[in-house]
């Protein structure tokens, strides 16, 4: 047996618990402690001839450690990234839901019975407040409030009869299908 080994076996010997428990506390499961226990003792015996102060040998050995572990968290940090970034792209897709969703919105409302399509286009298409439409179409501010709410109802019972949605707890669309009571002609989507 060579003589790096022996070190390294008697290290083992002396240090290998003290270094599992000390590993243990600090990552959230076993079996990392573990890996991250043969990881030391695998760079211990790499370097362990060029060790001067053997009176050191073992804050050398935590250091190690420490920068193992150090190393592992950096690690999981950028895989945390990677993880931030595809929710991030999954937050776009959920975007362009929407958009496509509000897309179909124009054709819908053209389907709805004239008093609330006028209030509902001048509302949500062009823009205007709700006494701009009382006042373009001759109504009370009330009367422009009951249209713009009735045909936001009617528009919305028209796209849950054409397509099944499902959201998120925001309120963006992140899946939908048509329902299958419904041809493609009859809908927007």
């Amino acid at each position: 047996m060579t003589h790096e080994l022996a070190k390294t076996e008697r290290l083992w010997k002396d240090l290998s618990d003290r270094l599992r428990s000390f590993l243990r506390r600090r990552v959230s499961d076993e079996q990392t402690a573990e890996d991250l226990l043969q990881e030391t003792f695998v760079r211990i015996h790499r370097r362990l001839d060029g060790v001067r102060d053997t009176e050191r040998i073992d804050s050398w050995v935590f250091q190690i450690a420490r920068n193992l572990l150090a190393d592992h968290y950096r690690a999981k940090s950028r895989e945390t990234q990677k993880l931030a970034d595809d929710i991030g792209d999954e937050v776009e897709e959920q975007g362009n839901l929407n958009e496509l969703v509000a897309g179909w919105l124009p054709e819908m409302i053209r389907q709805l019975p004239e008093t609330y399509r006028d209030a509902l286009e001048l509302y949500e298409l062009e823009g205007l407040s709700q006494q701009e439409i009382a006042d373009r179409l001759g109504i009370s501010l009330s009367g422009a409030k009951s249209r713009v709410q009735r045909g936001r109802t009617k528009l919305k019972s028209l796209l849950m009869d054409c397509c099944s949605f499902e959201s998120d707890r925001r309120g963006n669309v992140i899946d939908y299908s048509p329902n299958a009571s419904q041809n493609d002609s009859d809908c927007g989507c």
